[in-house]
């Protein structure tokens, strides 16, 4: 008795956590929020579990799960989570990077803009998707274009806040290159406004962090420029 008085008590409190918070968009701090064990389970039957569970669901729901269109659902949605959408959770999936000399001696801003983000909203596991932009100062040392976009993806494809995910991809680059002349900015729209909530289908969010250089007043508005903002 004791035991279940406890647990209404911290299911009642998560509960009112809950309602409390609303629609709120928080931020919890720039790591992912991860088990420690949180690979210890082989993908298999992480796929499994969640075909099972997620097959419940759709019951719970009312829905056929006999009919040729359902069936297959749950399997899919497994595959999905674990071998796509959410891949960026695990590290074996991080991108290698190799570090190129640079012979060419460049030595202005390297920008790559509109890069593809498509994440997921870990307050209600609905889409975030559009683009980034990213730019650095090279320190000696370039990296191959598409290594950036491959970053962007790695830390897109987990459950995210898009604060956490600008951070993220902005000290990933600072580690790859080695250099603090780091730029990211991420302009995107969220399934979470759009389809459900307060249903707005006109805005979108702009996260940025700017590095080094790029605090200098002139040196953020040649990145700006380049991106038309």
């Amino acid at each position: 008795m004791k035991q279940n008085g406890i647990l209404s008590s911290i299911q009642s409190s998560e509960a009112l956590d809950i309602e409390e918070v609303g629609d709120d968009h928080l931020f919890s701090g720039i790591e992912t929020p991860l088990r420690k064990d949180a690979f210890a389970m082989e993908d298999e039957l992480k796929m499994e579990l969640i075909e099972k569970h997620f097959r419940h669901i759709m019951e719970i729901m009312g829905l056929d799960m006999t009919d040729d269109s359902l069936k297959g659902t749950p399997k899919r949605v497994a595959k999905m989570y674990i071998k796509e959408v959410f891949s960026g959770l695990d590290p074996k999936n991080k991108p290698a990077i190799a570090l190129f000399d640079n012979k060419y001696k460049y030595n202005q801003m390297l920008v790559e803009k509109d890069i593809s983000v498509f994440s997921n909203c870990e307050h209600h596991f609905v889409p975030i998707y559009g683009k980034a932009h990213v730019a650095y100062i090279s320190s000696g040392k370039v990296i191959g274009l598409s290594k950036l976009n491959r970053i962007v993806e790695y830390y897109s494809k987990r459950p995210q806040v898009q604060e956490r995910l600008t951070v993220q991809i902005a000290n990933e680059l600072k580690q790859a290159l080695q250099t603090e002349d780091i730029a990211v900015v991420i302009d995107a729209q969220h399934m979470c406004v759009q389809s459900r909530g307060i249903r707005d289908s006109g805005s979108s969010t702009v996260t940025a962090y700017y590095g080094g250089k790029f605090e200098e007043e002139t040196t953020k508005k040649e990145f700006l420029s380049y991106l038309g903002m």
